[in-house]
């Protein structure tokens, strides 16, 4: 056996509170053309079978183990369609089932950087088709004076650093991956977990998600600086059983690691962020802790936000019997969601039509450009090869 490597341009991008690596499509298939080779590629690249990811670009976390591959359609439904990929740690496994939203932030601002859609003169607004859910987002970025942006002011809670704002929105049609937005028809279901019985929303919209109130598993969301090691088998074994009865694997496939998301709930209340600052119960309309992977979620997930926030809408749900209602300050306006999560509070605007259901759900985030690099992948091949 020998070790030979090949030369893979990637670039490196903050997106919200994920690291993801971008790479155009053109770069991408002369070394991979479909999928199952898109997944050992990026496997090799990122070092996923160590869970150091020593001998790759990953980050060795849930949330800086994030690719996405990125097609430009300029004559297409959107700009731009992407592949989103969750690298497995540890674990040479690569699932192409679900989306991320801070990815999606990224890629927004790497659209109008690398030039796959010019700068307009004041906002340049990116429409991106999520090719492992069909999912259609747009990413709006600033561009004054049609300027491409390197930089900017914007903060978002779990991270230090500025970037460059993205406003990024989700749209309906929801319940793309599962083909309904609630995959069973109800509001609230009941899911087992071994022996246990516990009551969950499930909902596909953004990315399929399970939400559980967090009382009936007895995590207490007082504080958030906890790693919920003793309860990590009950939350693993709710994606799997939600899994099922979401109809996204059959009884005969194994679990998978990133769907659903599953996550708990609570009344707002006072409560310790990860970084120990008190969060005041006025501050926010609920609270969440979500699992990324097999991980506590530092913050939360976009997608996730976004099912959080239409199952906040729907009477009845886990949400939306804990959560104080959503508020618009202006009549006619948006009204505004604001979710506590580990990292502080972060807040959905959520636009409904004259029925009530939800049409259009965004958030405000900041990306920013990292590197951009010839990336060695390590592959190993027969002397014979």
């Amino acid at each position: 056996m020998m070790e030979k490597t090949m030369g893979l341009l990637g670039h490196w991008y903050r997106g919200g509170t994920s690291k993801c690596w971008l790479f155009d499509a053109e770069d991408v298939t002369p070394h991979a053309g479909n999928r199952e080779e898109i997944r050992s590629l990026l496997a090799a690249a990122f070092g996923a079978a160590d869970a150091r990811q020593l001998d790759g670009v990953g980050g060795g976390t849930s949330t800086t183990s994030k690719a996405a591959v990125v097609w430009a359609t300029p004559n297409g439904e959107a700009d731009l369609d992407y592949l989103f990929a969750q690298v497995g740690i540890g674990d040479p496994t690569v699932e192409l089932g679900s989306n991320c939203g801070n990815c999606a932030t990224a890629i927004a601002l790497f659209a109008v950087q690398s030039g796959i859609v010019p700068p307009r003169e004041r906002i340049t607004r990116v429409r991106m088709r999520n090719l492992n859910t069909g999912a259609v987002l747009s990413g709006t970025v600033p561009t004054p004076g049609g300027t491409v942006p390197r930089s900017g002011l914007a903060r978002v809670p779990g991270s230090s650093a500025a970037g460059v704002p993205v406003s990024l929105s989700f749209h309906a049609p929801w319940g793309r991956t599962t083909g309904a937005v609630l995959p069973t028809g109800n509001v609230a279901d009941q899911i087992w977990t071994g022996d246990s019985r516990l009551t969950a929303t499930l909902v596909d919209a953004g990315a399929p998600a399970a939400l559980i109130p967090a009382e009936e598993i007895g995590i207490d969301l007082s504080s958030m600086t906890g790693n919920l090691s003793e309860h990590l088998p009950t939350l693993v074994a709710a994606r799997a059983s939600a899994g099922l009865a979401m109809g996204l694997r059959k009884p005969e496939d194994p679990p998978q690691n990133a769907v659903p998301k599953v996550g708990v709930v609570a009344a707002p209340g006072d409560y310790i962020a990860a970084d120990g600052t008190v969060i005041a119960e006025d501050s926010h309309d609920l609270r969440v802790r979500l699992l990324s992977m097999l991980a506590p979620h530092p913050a939360i997930g976009l997608t996730s936000a976004v099912a959080v926030s239409l199952a906040a809408a729907l009477p009845g749900s886990v949400v939306a019997n804990v959560a104080q209602p959503a508020h618009s300050a202006i009549p006619g306006a948006p009204r505004l969601l604001r979710i506590g999560t580990p990292a502080g509070v972060i807040v959905t605007e959520v636009t409904t039509d004259d029925n009530g259901n939800v049409i259009e759900v965004a958030l405000h985030r900041a990306a920013r450009h990292l590197a951009t690099a010839d990336i060695d992948v390590a592959q190993t091949a027969d002397l014979t090869a």
